[in-house]
C-alpha cells in the first residue's frame, strides 16, 4: 500500500498536465543553453511518453538520469563558462577588461615618465649649475692669475729739434710771448704675459710748462702678443702757444732760450687683455710722469735720456 502511494505520487509529479509539479526542473531548463535546451525538450517529451503505470523503479531511475544529467550539464556549463547563457556578458567584459588594461597602462606610462623625467630634469639642473659653478672658478683663476702680468712700459729718452720763444698775441688780442716746439719721444713696450696679448688703446701724451701744454702727441693704438715688445716712438708738436703770465721767468735771444726751461712729461698707457674673449678682459694701465729740463746749450738735437726721470704708477 505504501508502494502503490509513491508510485502515484510519483506519476502525478511527472505528468505535464499535474498541477503540482516541482518547479525546479523548469527553472533549470528556462536557463539552460540553447544545445542543452534542445536536450531538455527530448527528456521532458520522453517523461510525457512513458506510461502513467510505469513500474516505480523506472520512474525513479529516468528521475535519477535526468538529474544527473542536468547536474552533469549544469556543471558541464558551469566550467564551460556562464557566457552561453548571456551573450552580451562576454562582450561587457572584454570591453570591461580593455578599459582596465588601458588605464592601467596609461597609469604605468605616467610612473614611468614620472620616474624618467624628473631625474632627467635634476641631471640637467645639475650639470647647467656645475658647468657655470665651474665656468665662474675657471674664470676667475684666468683673472686672478693675468692681473700680476701687466704690461711694462720704459721710457727711453726725448729730443727736442725746435723751442722757439717769441712775442706775439692770440686770437683774442691779448699780447704775450708764444712758444713753437718739436720733440720726439722714445719709449718700449713690453707684453709680460705668458698665455694673452694686450690691445693698446690711443693714448694722448702732453709736454707741460707751469701746468700750461706746450706740445702734444699720441700713442697709436695696436696689439701686442704674449711674451714680446716693441719700441715706440711719439711725436710732440705745439705751434704759437700763448704763456700769458708763466713766460714772465723765460728770457730769450732771437727766440732761443737763455735759461733751462723745466718740462714735464705725462701721459697714462691704457691696455686691455683678452684672456678669454670678453667675458675675461684684465685692464692695464700705466701712468707715466718724467721730468725733464731742457738746456739749449746741451740739449739741442741731443737726445735726453729718460730712464732716471720717470714715475710709473
Amino acid at each position: 500500500m505504501h508502494s502503490k502511494t509513491d508510485s502515484e505520487v510519483t506519476t502525478i509529479s511527472i505528468a505535464p498536465s499535474s498541477p503540482t509539479r516541482s518547479p525546479r526542473p523548469a527553472a533549470y531548463y528556462v536557463q539552460s543553453p540553447s544545445r542543452d535546451s534542445h536536450d531538455g525538450e527530448k527528456t521532458t517529451t520522453s517523461f510525457q511518453s512513458t506510461p502513467t503505470g510505469s513500474p516505480p523503479h523506472s520512474h525513479s531511475s529516468v528521475g535519477r538520469h535526468s538529474r544527473e544529467s542536468s547536474s552533469s550539464r549544469f556543471s558541464g556549463a558551469l566550467k564551460d563558462g556562464s557566457r552561453k547563457v548571456y551573450p552580451n556578458d562576454g562582450n561587457d567584459r572584454r570591453k570591461n577588461h580593455k578599459k582596465i588594461d588601458v588605464i592601467e597602462e596609461e597609469g604605468l606610462l605616467d610612473d614611468e615618465e614620472y620616474r624618467k623625467g624628473l631625474p632627467r630634469r635634476c641631471y640637467l639642473l645639475i650639470f647647467v649649475l656645475g658647468f657655470f659653478v665651474l665656468f665662474t672658478l675657471f674664470s676667475l683663476i684666468l683673472y686672478g692669475a693675468s692681473k700680476p702680468q701687466k704690461p711694462k712700459v720704459t721710457m727711453k729718452s726725448i729730443k727736442f729739434e725746435t723751442l722757439v720763444i717769441q712775442a706775439g698775441s692770440d686770437n683774442s688780442g691779448v699780447a704775450t710771448d708764444m712758444i713753437t716746439m718739436n720733440a720726439t719721444v722714445k719709449l718700449s713696450f713690453r707684453n709680460t704675459a705668458t698665455f694673452f696679448g694686450v690691445h693698446v688703446k690711443p693714448t694722448p701724451v702732453n709736454l707741460d710748462y707751469s701746468k700750461i701744454t706746450l706740445a702734444s702727441g699720441n700713442v697709436k693704438k695696436f696689439y701686442q702678443s704674449r711674451k714680446s715688445q716693441r719700441l715706440l716712438t711719439v711725436t710732440l708738436t705745439g705751434s704759437r702757444v700763448p704763456l700769458y703770465g708763466s713766460g714772465a721767468t723765460l728770457s730769450s735771444l732771437n727766440g732761443v732760450p737763455t735759461v733751462p726751461v723745466p718740462l714735464t712729461l705725462n701721459f697714462v698707457v691704457k691696455s686691455r687683455g683678452y684672456v678669454l674673449g670678453k667675458l675675461v678682459n684684465p685692464k692695464f694701465d700705466k701712468k707715466i710722469e718724467c721730468s725733464v729740463v731742457y738746456d739749449p746749450k746741451k740739449h739741442k738735437n741731443v737726445a735726453i735720456s729718460l730712464k732716471k726721470s720717470c714715475t710709473y704708477n
